[in-house]
């Protein structure tokens, strides 16, 4: 079942990441007393997410903060030493780089896609949500192979 506006963001382990440290957040604590705008790529260094999705955020970031958001982050279930360096090559300091490694986020959000017909193994579909103190205030999920509703401009229209 996927997760819904208004239901508490389920409280998995995370690994806040950059090129040279990693640091494991339980979502509850991560998202506790905070809005968070939180997107979700299939891949890291993956086509549209290093030369749309991830760049988006980047130049929207500001803006978003502006608009009362305390943070925004970036997810993928990659492992965090991939996010790190992604975060540096193509990211800014602007946003977070949350590793799901295992997956278990996208799972407890039900929002996984398989992408084993291209190699990607069971990955998390392309998202943007709200997160206000722990629960989604807003929430916007791709239609497959689709890149329009997770984008920053979207989120940003939709503050």
């Amino acid at each position: 079942m996927t997760i819904a506006v208004g239901q508490t963001v389920p409280d998995v382990k995370l690994v806040k990441s950059t090129e040279t440290d990693r640091d494991a957040v339980q979502a509850s604590d991560y998202f506790k007393g905070r809005r968070v705008a939180v997107f979700s790529v299939p891949g890291a260094f993956t086509p549209t997410c290093s030369a749309k999705h991830l760049p988006g955020y980047v130049a929207k970031a500001a803006e978003i903060k502006a608009k009362g958001i305390d943070e925004v982050a970036c997810t993928a279930v990659n492992d965090p030493f991939v996010m790190g360096v992604w975060g540096k090559v193509n990211g800014s300091a602007d946003v977070t780089m949350l590793a799901d490694g295992n997956g278990e986020f996208a799972r407890a959000l039900g929002l996984t896609m398989d992408g084993s017909g291209a190699g990607l193994g069971q990955r998390g579909q392309r998202f943007s949500m709200v997160v206000n103190d722990g629960v989604v205030e807003k929430l916007f999920v791709e239609a497959p192979g689709e890149f329009k509703v997770s984008s920053a401009e979207y989120l940003l229209e939709n503050l």
